[in-house]
């Protein structure tokens, strides 16, 4: 993260972290709690398919890191494999459950670019579309001006807007104890807006080509507002869009909003947290979670399937599509060189042939969920981890995980 906040990952601000710890974030529509549990791995992943003993030993090695619990699934047209390593909770022992549901943080994020998008493919919105003229007044004072920033400028990044989660709070809110005050206190999107505009913007668009901004900084204030922008358009709750244009289409039976509730579906493992300056890890599972800009539940197998239909084609029109994989220079975001920004979902070489990886990843409290998928939705890898460090362990984690990516998705 920028900013004055306390810094959660190099991967600044994919999702609202401290916001969850320092004031809450979250709004949407509640989901209920009787949602069923993810069906077990079947035969396939098993029997120890093609593949399964190098996802095994790049799972162990994110696992040797640290790691409490991992868990990974690669998935294409001939099938799915998953590997497992560590423990559901250090108290019992018990090994991460398949199919284990997790806070994807801002691996959120794509998911709301793809509603954006369908509706600029259904002309109800332009891209070159200002905030002010979706949301007038919201964005304004200390500099801010909504007439100067797009929604391409919202999508990829580049509106200059501080992000909320580092402006709120402070470094000692984030501890065990501020973790225990605050894993139930909620900010709605309005009040996230208001202590990002609190400030003075780190730029403004340039005024004669606002949506052509090549300057680039990880904010989730972008995507509060276009979830904001998402409900003046449809008329709808953010969350409904997404439900009733991603989840139910692509049958993802094992994703959800849970809007407010502080409390993830079983079977799941434990997530935990090592604060700075504190020996010991601490259970993190309970909080509240963070809406357009990184409020989804889903699975390794879920998520897999969204970015596979996302990258295949099967969520947004042509257009649309090429419009999202038009990307900004995004440096220092993640340990790894080349990174590129699009519309909700970046960009990084690898890949076979050297094709490229589209990626975004995400960070939540206890959990860090990272992923990959090639240009034509072939192949997708992801990953989630229940634990979060920061520091020199976080950063052998951060980049094991992208690792175990690269590997699978060049095989």
């Amino acid at each position: 993260m920028s900013g004055s906040g306390p810094v959660i990952s190099r991967r600044g601000g994919v999702t609202a972290v401290a916001a969850a710890v320092l004031g809450g974030a979250g709004v949407g529509v509640g989901a209920g709690s009787g949602v069923a549990s993810a069906a077990p791995a079947d035969a396939r992943l098993r029997g120890r398919p093609r593949g399964h003993d190098a996802l095994q030993a790049d799972v162990d090695a994110i696992r040797a890191t640290g790691a409490t619990g991992v868990l990974a699934e690669v998935c294409d047209a001939r099938g799915r494999i998953a590997a497992r390593a560590g423990t559901a909770d250090l108290a019992t022992g018990e090994p991460v459950p398949w199919g284990a549901y997790y806070r994807v943080g801002s691996d959120t994020k794509p998911f709301t670019a793809a509603v954006t998008l369908q509706l600029a493919g259904e002309g109800r919105l332009a891209l070159d579309d200002t905030v002010e003229r979706w949301l007038p007044g919201l964005v304004d004072g200390n500099g801010n001006d909504g007439r100067r920033i797009t929604l391409t400028n919202l999508l990829r990044q580049t509106s200059g807007l501080n992000d909320y989660v580092a402006v709120g709070g402070g470094a000692d809110d984030f501890t065990p104890e501020g973790y225990l005050k605050g894993r139930f206190r909620v900010s709605s999107p309005r009040q996230q807006v208001k202590a990002a505009t609190s400030r003075p913007p780190l730029w403004l668009p340039d005024a004669d080509d606002p949506a052509g901004e090549r300057r680039w900084g990880y904010s989730n204030t972008n995507y509060v507002l276009l979830g904001l922008v998402i409900e003046r358009v449809t008329g709808h709750p953010w969350a409904q869009e997404i439900h009733e244009r991603v989840i139910a289409p692509l049958g993802l039976r094992h994703t959800l909003v849970p809007g407010t509730s502080a409390y993830v579906p079983q079977p799941t493992a434990t997530a935990y947290t090592q604060f700075p300056g504190s020996p010991r890890l601490t259970d993190t599972s309970l909080v509240t979670g963070g809406g357009a800009d990184g409020g989804i539940i889903s699975t390794t197998h879920d998520h897999a399937v969204f970015l596979r239909a996302l990258l295949g084609g099967r969520l947004l029109r042509p257009a649309q599509l090429a419009a999202m994989k038009r990307t900004v220079a995004a440096g220092d975001w993640i340990p790894a060189d080349g990174v590129r920004y699009g519309m909700g979902i970046a960009w990084r070489p690898g890949g076979r042939d050297g094709a490229g990886i589209w990626f975004h990843g995400g960070t939540h409290l206890g959990i860090v969920s990272e992923c990959g998928v090639t240009a034509d939705g072939g192949r997708a890898a992801t990953t989630a981890m229940f634990t979060l460090r920061m520091g020199e362990r976080g950063d052998a984690q951060a980049k094991a995980a992208l690792r175990l990516v690269d590997r699978a998705l060049a095989r």
